[in-house]
């Protein structure tokens, strides 16, 4: 990312305990360790935020694609020619009724 080399992590280093000194230096290199940890953590969070908007976006336009399509349906009399056929098969599906029985008076 910033494209920092062996050589020039030694001079950053150096620079670090020559104006730090040994005892705050360890306590600088946690403090250092734990931004960056919380940089990471808020970055990988927006990351996920972004992708989930993306794929809720994706998903509202295959919605409304699939919305239009069913308005210019281009073949809406077979549809019709469909359901004429099914209603039949179901009719035919279903177990009949014994009308018979109630018709008949109790004698």
């Amino acid at each position: 990312m910033f494209d920092i080399g062996f050589w020039e992590l030694v001079l950053i280093s150096v620079i670090a305990l020559v104006v730090l000194g040994p005892e705050r230096l360890p306590q600088a290199i946690r403090s250092l360790a734990r931004l960056i940890a919380s940089v990471k953590k808020v970055a990988n969070h927006v990351q996920h935020e972004l992708s989930q908007e993306l794929q809720i976006e994706e998903l509202k336009d295959n919605h409304q694609q699939a919305e239009q399509m069913k308005a210019n349906d281009p073949f809406p009399e077979l549809h019709q020619s469909h359901e004429s056929v099914d209603t039949p098969i179901r009719d035919v599906e279903q177990p009949p009724t014994d009308d018979k029985s109630a018709e008949k008076p109790s004698e």
